[in-house]
C-alpha cells in the first residue's frame, strides 16, 4: 500500500429492459498481514485489530441501487417514467499499522547483541556487523525448545538516549513489541569503549521505553547481560551491575556469540510463556462460564 493509496470498489450495473435488475458490483478485498490494526484517520478511532489468520471484517459498505420504473407501475399507470436514484457507498480514509505478532521482544542499545542472540537461538539470520543500527527493520525468529514447544521472538532496531526526540531511528519500531508477553532487555556488559557505562545505558533505554508507552514500560521485563564471556569475574560483574542498576527482577548472564547461558534462558522463557497462556485460558474459560450463567433464566 506504499504506492497505491486509493481503492474503489466496482460500480454496480444499471438496470435494463424486460424487468432486469442491475447486477451488484463485486466486493473489493484488501489483504493485509496478520497483526494489522485499522483506524479511522480522521478521528483516530480504532476500527479493528486483525490478529488472527484468515480474519475478515467489512470496513465500508457499498451503496444501494435506486428503483426503476417497474416499481411505479400500476393499473392506471402502465408505462411509468419515474425512477429514484441510488445511494452512494461508504467512504473512509484509513490508517493501517502493522504490529508484528511475537511472544518475546528484544530491547536494547544498538550493538547490544540482539541480532546475534536471535541468530543463536533460532533459524533467523538477521544481519550482524560491528557498527550501530545494523538492524533496520524487525526480524522474527522461531525458537524451538523441543519437538512440540516453541515461541516467536522479535528483534527490533536498537534504541538510544533521546529516541523520543527522534535520535537514532526514534521510537518507530517499538510498536512491534506491543503484542509480546515478555521483554528481554539486552545489555552489553563488556563494551569496547571503556568510556561507556552499561548501567547508564540500561537506564537510558528504560527511560525511553517509559516515554513511549506506559503499558509497554510495565510489561514483564527480564534483564539479560550479554558478552559475559568477555569479563574476568562474571559472577561479581553481574552482582555489581544489578546493585548499581537497582534491578530486582530476573537476570540472566549469557554470551550470544558462544551460546553460554542461551539454552537456560530459552527454557525459562518457555516456562514463563506457558504460565501466561495457561492463565489466559483459565480467565477465558471463567469469562465464558460467567456469560453463560448470566444468559440462563429460571422460571417457575
Amino acid at each position: 500500500y506504499r504506492y497505491t493509496r486509493t481503492f474503489k470498489a466496482q460500480r454496480g450495473q444499471n438496470g435494463s429492459g424486460s424487468d432486469c435488475y442491475g447486477a451488484g458490483g463485486e466486493d473489493m478485498v484488501l489483504r493485509v498481514p496478520v497483526g494489522t490494526t485499522i483506524s479511522d484517520k480522521a478521528t483516530g478511532q480504532a476500527l479493528v485489530d486483525l490478529n488472527t489468520d484468515g480474519q475478515q471484517v467489512m470496513i465500508a459498505k457499498g451503496g444501494n441501487g435506486g428503483l426503476g420504473n417497474i416499481h411505479f407501475k400500476s393499473s392506471i399507470n402502465r408505462s411509468p417514467r419515474q425512477c429514484t436514484k441510488g445511494e452512494p457507498g461508504e467512504e473512509f480514509e484509513l490508517y493501517l499499522e502493522l504490529k508484528v505478532l511475537a511472544d518475546v521482544g528484544l530491547l536494547g542499545m544498538p550493538n547490544a547483541g540482539k541480532s546475534t542472540f536471535i541468530r543463536s537461538v533460532s533459524a533467523a539470520k538477521p544481519k550482524v556487523a560491528d557498527y550501530p543500527f545494523t538492524t533496520l527493520h524487525p526480524n522474527l525468529g522461531v525458537v524451538r525448545v523441543d519437538a512440540e514447544r516453541s515461541f516467536v521472538i522479535a528483534d527490533v532496531p536498537g534504541l538510544i538516549e533521546g529516541a523520543a526526540e527522534g535520535a537514532g531511528l526514534g521510537h518507530q519500531f517499538l510498536r512491534h513489541l506491543a503484542r509480546t508477553s515478555l521483554l528481554l532487555h539486552l545489555v552489553d556488559i563488556a563494551p569496547f569503549d571503556e568510556s561507556v557505562n552499561p548501567v547508564e545505558e540500561a537506564k537510558a533505554i528504560v527511560n525511553e521505553l517509559k516515554k513511549y508507552d506506559e503499558a509497554l514500560y510495565h510489561k514483564p521485563r527480564w534483564l539479560v547481560l550479554n558478552k559475559i564471556d568477555m569479563v574476568p569475574d562474571a559472577k561479581q560483574v553481574v552482582a555489581d551491575f544489578v546493585k548499581a542498576y537497582g534491578w530486582q527482577g530476573r537476570v540472566f548472564a549469557i554470551s550470544a556469540i558462544s551460546g553460554v547461558g542461551c539454552k537456560e534462558l530459552t527454557y525459562a522463557i518457555m516456562e514463563h510463556l506457558e504460565q501466561v497462556r495457561a492463565q489466559a485460558q483459565a480467565e477465558q474459560e471463567e469469562t465464558t462460564v460467567h456469560e453463560t450463567t448470566k444468559s440462563i433464566s429460571v422460571t417457575e
